[in-house]
């Protein structure tokens, strides 16, 4: 923690007391997410996190977050295929890639001529 900025910290402890309350059954709202910050000793948290988090930071919203599957950063995953509710569509006529094909391959230690290795 000694390496996050003041912003960082901020950040952490509203977030963290906001879902302290959608764990409680209680009210997430700015007023409530400043009352546990300062019950908790975060007293010095710019006052328009509390503000910004309650307004995104809904119950439903958490609730979606627990439960919908999130992975790390990097690769994504491939669109998945779901199933046709039966709507139509027009199809995209498929377009042909080019293959380039590559020129023939040569030894790189120089020794193309079929000898012994």
């Amino acid at each position: 923690m000694d390496s996050l900025t003041k912003d960082q910290k901020d950040e952490y402890a509203t977030s963290f007391a906001a879902i302290a309350l959608y764990d409680g059954g209680a009210d997430i709202s700015s007023e409530q997410i400043g009352t546990l910050l300062e019950a908790t000793g975060n007293k010095d948290v710019a006052a328009f996190y509390p503000i910004i988090f309650s307004n995104f930071l809904t119950a439903e919203k958490i609730s979606e977050m627990i439960v919908s599957p999130v992975s790390g950063g990097g690769g994504g995953g491939g669109g998945g295929g779901g199933g046709d509710a039966g709507g139509e569509e027009e199809a995209e006529p498929e377009k042909e890639e080019e293959i380039e094909e590559a020129p023939p391959a040569t030894d790189m230690f120089g020794g193309g001529d079929g000898g012994d290795y």
